[in-house]
């Protein structure tokens, strides 16, 4: 399986423990990165990225990019973890992405 060469790590405010990761400060910018980068091997998510805007857009649009894919654009090996402070927040999209590839390792 291809490792694709970046972490990224989607947090308004904080900064990640180690300075191989990619910053995004907003959803658009998360995006921006999985449509010009590829999807990354792992994310770190934070719920709340400011005003109205929440990293579960960034959850649906990698689900949305790996179906348009059919199944080919997560990497098999591909990990991810929420570091919300938001518990429903972090709840949903713990959710999603886990029903999402336990439904995709599923069904091939």
């Amino acid at each position: 399986m291809t490792r694709y060469p970046y972490r990224l790590f989607i947090d308004d405010l904080r900064d990640p423990t180690s300075s191989s990761w990619t910053i995004a400060r907003t959803s658009s910018e998360a995006i921006a990165f999985l449509e010009t980068r590829g999807c990354p091997y792992e994310i770190s998510f934070d719920h709340d990225l400011g005003g109205d805007d929440t990293a579960m857009v960034v959850a649906k649009r990698l689900i949305e990019m790996d179906l348009d894919a059919e199944g080919r654009y997560i990497p098999e090996d591909f990990v991810f973890s929420v570091h919300s402070a938001n518990p429903v927040g972090k709840e949903n999209i713990l959710g999603i992405l886990r029903a999402y590839l336990k439904h995709r390792k599923s069904t091939r």
